[in-house]
């Protein structure tokens, strides 16, 4: 399998444990890798013979408008199976960074979801 990585894609998201966190939007950074064969796409140079970087960039960046999350955990797994499933990946793993610890540079999840079928 080859790979399309987009690392530390700066989002604004509703998400924390607290009222209070949730209240306001948090930076946190997104990092997506994204499994395919890109034997067609190198063979015919079209796009659509592989995963459009560009369209999932866009497609994460308003993923959390008008919404929110307690867990960095939930939104990761929300992630990666959404842009397997809307993008046409195979394996999706999606790592999420918070800046939340002041002790801390921060905190990650990462999450894989496997190829479906």
């Amino acid at each position: 399998m080859d790979t399309i990585v987009i690392r530390d894609l700066e989002v604004s998201y509703h998400v924390g444990v607290p009222d209070v966190e949730r209240a306001q939007p948090q930076r946190l950074l997104i990092s997506v890798e994204m499994s395919r064969d890109f034997s067609r796409a190198a063979a015919t140079d079209e796009l659509h013979e592989t995963v459009d970087y560009f369209a999932v960039s866009r497609r994460v960046l308003h993923w959390g408008e008008g919404r929110s999350w307690k867990l960095i955990e939930t939104l990761a797994v929300e992630l990666a199976e959404g842009i397997r499933h809307e993008f046409g990946a195979g394996q999706v793993t999606v790592e999420i960074r918070k800046f939340i610890l002041p002790e801390a540079r921060y905190v990650s999840v990462r999450t894989t979801r496997p190829v479906i079928g």
